[in-house]
């Protein structure tokens, strides 16, 4: 699916037509290209009216095929230019076909099978009138506070990267159709360090941590040639994203050459107000656009203040046009002068096709991470086990599995952990259920069926977590342990002395110590989409075996918030796993907790057990040019086949300015029958090894590095190697 389309590579047979069309266009109409436009049935007389008036370049908050086709054929038939809308959405982990989670999805460690899944979320978008997904979100996040940390992949630059370019690829591959479809890497930027996890909220943040740690994923997304992006609600030390020149201009435009539109996010121009950036909307728009937003969502700032300020001289109409440009560009590309209506015969053929349901099933299989598996408990074995009791309040439950942003998503399409169980359990087996309580607490709990159906059982499975509208954006949380009386119910079930199988369903890493310490297995299913019940089931008998690795830190407590894996040295560091106060007042540590989280990045647990022998790296000294490459040998030392997801890590031991203790610099997916061993091998650019100096250029310094390769960021074979300047 490499053969995708690159928005940002120009035409010089589109440019001569936008020259025409720019020759015949008034200021009102380049103005009304820069508007895109929320239309809801209240306000429809007015957006047709100007529409008609050629004042709406793009449209949002339309999903009904025939309200879409209709907008389209007024702005083609009824306006003096006949320019074609383009139509947004935000298409996050599917439009009907709802697939895990995307930080879900990064747990499979797989881009191509998230490529997969973003051309399946495209084939369904575009044939429903829609040709603009707001995604991916590509926010690198440390908090897990943060609702919309379910929406990105999670703390690290390198993997990020490589999920959003992955995304964009399939975003931007050829459709079924012949229609194309462009992709909006967000939020542009910093979108993901909001203080203290709250949505919206300011960030303060180090040129250089936004270098190294922000923007790589962006930068990533870009080259694989996104056609948009758009800007971040939140202010960037001091100076809002949607207004900053820095981000917007200086980095975007001059360093990265991209060529694309920039959307604000919704009404963060007239956000420029509360903010203290703006005094007035009108002043809002005229920081916004001079900073390189060319697209203003929702606010209405440029339809109502753009023209008089260019009238005035405060905004020069050359750069009017060069947005305008922008978007007609990106207009012919994606064929709306050719043909802007879109079939309503291929609307429901488009949807749920059962090769769709096959891929969501594999993405959510392949997402979902052991946490836990105390002397084998898992998988279980169906012979062994006459009475099974599935317990808890998302045991049986159609949507609160869809995940946050899935409204376009429907219940009845996805399967719950108790059928999928029913599917592959033999008839041998009963199958008795409880919720127990309810997700949130909102009334009161009736634990005693529970423990009896326990009771009574050989083993359960506890099916726990959060619903889908505790997470996602503006949806925060200072507690981040099991909601409700769910917690009580876990363990009043594990009282019972039956083996307790939890399956955990969530947005975010949860704060779990009890969970930890006492419940023998743990099955972080995260919201997996329409085909969750499935996965479980198939997981949790043996039909597939885990092989998901988080990649967001799971805390022991809410006070190690902001915690990750690539953390840098103090001079006082802790000396170790289990380090307290006690041991050694006088180091990086707290009176009360181990500095080490619950779960590292990169971890995840198999029904396989891998082993790692032989670390080679082919040159101990290499030049700045020189390719280097890391093998090393991984056996499957049991009995059961499985997925080991190889991870490299480096450690730049002296710099001009400190360096993490790790850093990922490489992954690969390998599948190991019974018994077998592969040499792995992962290339590492020598020149991926820098940072931003001193002077914030990005280079790479010569001198010693170490080197990791294992199964997560805390393990594995150690080397090193010396980086030396170019003789």
């Amino acid at each position: 699916m490499s053969n995708h389309y690159n928005f940002n590579i120009t035409n010089p047979e589109i440019e001569t037509q936008i020259d025409d069309l720019m020759a015949q266009m008034t200021l009102e109409e380049k103005v009304g290209q820069t508007v895109q436009a929320h239309v809801n049935h209240d306000n429809a007389e007015e957006m047709i009216a100007r529409l008609r008036k050629g004042q709406i370049g793009s449209i949002l908050t339309i999903f009904e095929i025939e309200h879409i086709n209709r907008a389209q054929k007024i702005a083609v038939e009824e306006s003096r230019l006949g320019i074609p809308l383009l139509v947004g959405c935000d298409v996050i982990h599917g439009l009907r076909t709802i697939f895990p989670i995307p930080l879900a999805n990064s747990c499979t460690w797989d881009p191509d099978l998230v490529e997969a899944a973003a051309h399946i979320y495209a084939e369904e978008a575009i044939a429903q009138g829609i040709h603009w997904s707001f995604a991916p979100m590509i926010d690198i996040t440390r908090d897990p506070r943060w609702g919309r940390i379910a929406e990105g992949a999670g703390e690290d630059p390198f993997l990020g990267a490589a999920m959003a370019a992955a995304q964009v690829r399939g975003f931007q591959s050829p459709l079924s159709n012949g229609r194309k479809l462009t992709a909006c890497p967000k939020h542009y930027c910093a979108y993901g360090w909001a203080e203290a996890g709250k949505d919206y909220n300011s960030t303060d943040l180090s040129e250089r941590t936004l270098r190294d740690i922000v923007l790589p994923p962006f930068k990533a997304a870009f080259e694989a040639g996104a056609g948009t992006t758009m800007s971040a609600f939140n202010d960037i030390s001091g100076i809002p994203a949607t207004a900053n020149e820095f981000t917007l201009r200086q980095i975007l435009r001059d360093e990265w050459g991209f060529k694309g539109i920039v959307v604000s996010d919704w009404n963060s121009v007239g956000e420029l107000i509360p903010h203290g950036f703006a005094a007035d909307l009108k002043e809002a728009a005229k920081r916004a656009f001079l900073a390189g937003v060319e697209l203003d969502m929702a606010s209405d700032g440029y339809h109502t203040h753009l023209a008089d300020l260019i009238r005035e001289g405060v905004v020069p109409e050359k750069r009017l046009d060069e947005a305008v440009r922008r978007v007609l560009r990106l207009k012919f590309a994606l064929g709306l002068f050719e043909n802007a209506q879109t079939d309503p015969a291929g609307s429901l053929p488009a949807l749920l096709k059962p090769a769709y349901r096959e891929k969501a099933l594999e993405a959510a299989t392949k997402s979902m991470v052991l946490l836990k598996n105390d002397d084998n408990l898992l998988p279980l074995q169906p012979k062994k086990i006459k009475r099974l009791a599935v317990i808890g309040p998302l045991a049986d439950d159609h949507y609160e599995i869809l995940g946050s942003w899935s409204w376009t998503g429907q219940a009845e399409d996805s399967e719950t952990i108790l059928q999928g169980l029913q599917q592959v359990l033999p008839p041998t087996v009963e199958i008795v259920t409880a919720p127990g309580c309810d997700l949130k607490g909102e009334t009161e709990p009736d634990f005693e069926v529970a423990v009896t159906a326990a009771k009574d059982a050989d083993f359960a499975v506890l099916v726990v977590g959060e619903s889908q509208d505790m997470s996602g954006e503006a949806h925060n949380r200072t507690q981040l342990g099991l909601p409700g009386h769910q917690q009580a119910l876990l363990e009043a079930v594990h009282a019972t002395g039956t083996p307790v199988v939890v399956v955990l369903l969530s947005g975010r890493p949860l704060v779990i110590p009890w969970m930890a310490e006492n419940i023998s297995a743990i099955l972080q299913a995260w919201q997996g989409g329409i085909r969750t019940g499935r996965s479980v089931a198939d997981l949790l008998v043996g039909n597939a075996n885990p092989s998901g690795k988080l990649t967001a830190t799971w805390p022991r407590s809410v006070g190690q918030i902001p915690i990750y894996y690539y953390y840098k040295n103090t001079g006082r560091p802790a000396a170790g796993p289990g380090t307290k106060q006690f041991d050694d007042p006088f180091r990086t540590i707290y009176l009360d907790e181990e500095v080490s989280p619950q779960f590292p990045f990169g971890f995840g647990l198999s029904y396989s057990e891998f082993e790692y022998a032989n670390l080679q790296i082919n040159k101990k000294v290499v030049n700045l040019q020189d390719p280097l490459a890391i093998s090393v040998e991984v056996t499957n030392s049991s009995t059961v086949a499985g997925d080991e997801i190889v991870q490299l890590y480096v450690r730049d031991l002296v710099g001009e300015v400190t360096r993490p203790v790790k850093e990922l610099k490489g992954f690969q997916r390998v599948h190991l029958e019974a018994s077998e061993t592969k040499t792995v091998q992962i290339e590492v650019p020598v020149q991926s090894l820098g940072f931003h100096g001193l002077d914030m250029t990005y280079k790479v310094e010569p001198g010693d590095f170490k080197v990791w390769v294992g199964p997560n960021s805390v393990e594995g074979l150690e080397g090193s190697f010396t980086v030396r300047a170019n003789l």
